[in-house]
């Protein structure tokens, strides 16, 4: 780390005792400070909770008396520098993240299907047979085991799905996490495989409070909803998740989008649903998607936005009946003026 010598330090405070600039005095060098968070720092000298730290120094210097606390402190950066990302790429020693969607994690090697040396020349055609040879028995190598094929016959299911719903690689690493703490506990043993990916998605998508349904699921699949239902449960009960409850008023957007409402509507909404939450009573136990198809309803005669029941509950998965009971309800708890 360089070490320049200060001659002097500077330090404006504003009235609230937060750090506005601070400089130091060197014969062409204005050092620019990084304000820390309030925090269990506490000054010797002063009693102060305010520090600073000098980046090019790694000083730590009271805000309020300007004394040295600590000097030179250690950098916990490389000891290289990069200008570009490509420089950063060359120069870095680490290499990605673990990946659950992988069978071995991503920490195998692969030998690359480019028959070249690392100077760029091709091959001749022994060493080219022998590489491909090699290259063969190292793919097979990699799932040698009945577990490594449950695994890998899993993660293309997981990985499938959630590119057929359009979710992020989040909810594909903690649903390829939750599908390996089940193959741990030995729970995938003469249970279907795919039904376990799908029922570890859904799981994925209530830990991470994404609003999607089983139905939602299963359509992408070759299973039926309420048998991902059942295995839902099961990977709860084993795992011993304890689920967040489903708050309706995430499923509002992507129902005001579905139902093409203007978005001063859906702000009415998430009051309904809001003054439901407040009362009590009246979100457990009651299907999330039915208590925002009611509150949409609502919403859409207050607002004079008119939607007929059967639009609602065809754009939020839920019969007419369900809406039209949902309205009745939040109408009556709720005492909202005669509509």
């Amino acid at each position: 780390m360089k070490d320049t010598p200060i001659v002097s330090v500077i330090v404006d405070i504003d009235g609230d005792g937060s750090v506005i600039k601070m400089a130091s005095r060197t014969p062409s060098t204005v050092q620019e400070e990084k304000p820390t968070k309030p925090s269990r720092f506490t000054c010797p000298d002063c009693g102060a909770h305010k520090d600073v730290q000098i980046l090019q120094t790694g000083d730590i210097v009271c805000a309020k008396c300007g004394l040295v606390v600590s000097e030179r402190q250690i950098d916990p950066g490389p000891e290289w520098r990069a200008f570009t990302a490509d420089e950063k790429r060359a120069r870095t020693r680490t290499g990605s993240p673990i990946r659950y969607t992988s069978s071995d994690k991503g920490l195998s090697t692969l030998i690359g299907w480019q028959n070249k040396d690392r100077s760029g020349k091709n091959f001749s055609p022994e060493r080219r047979a022998a590489i491909t040879r090699m290259r063969k028995w190292q793919i097979r190598s990699r799932v040698h085991s009945s577990v490594d094929r449950n695994l890998s016959q899993a993660n293309s299911e997981i990985n499938r799905l959630i590119s057929q719903l359009g979710l992020k690689d989040g909810v594909k690493e903690l649903a390829a996490m939750l599908y390996r703490k089940l193959i741990v506990k030995r729970l995938v043993r003469s249970r279907s495989i795919d039904a376990l990916a799908a029922a570890s998605i859904y799981a994925a998508l209530r830990l991470r409070k994404i609003p999607r349904s089983l139905k939602e699921i299963a359509k992408h699949s070759h299973l039926n909803y309420k048998v991902i239902g059942r295995y839902y449960r099961l990977l709860v009960r084993k795992l011993n998740l304890k689920m967040p409850v489903p708050d309706p008023m995430n499923y509002v957007p992507k129902f005001i989008t579905k139902l093409n409402l203007p978005g001063a509507m859906q702000a009415k909404v998430l009051d309904v649903l809001q003054d439901a939450k407040d009362y009590g009573g009246l979100i457990t136990g009651r299907d999330p998607r039915g208590l925002a198809a009611g509150a949409i309803y609502i919403a859409s005669i207050l607002t004079d936005n008119r939607v007929t029941q059967r639009e609602i509950a065809y754009a939020t998965g839920v019969t007419e009946v369900t809406v039209r009971n949902r309205y009745k309800e939040l109408v009556r708890e709720l005492e909202i003026a005669p509509l």
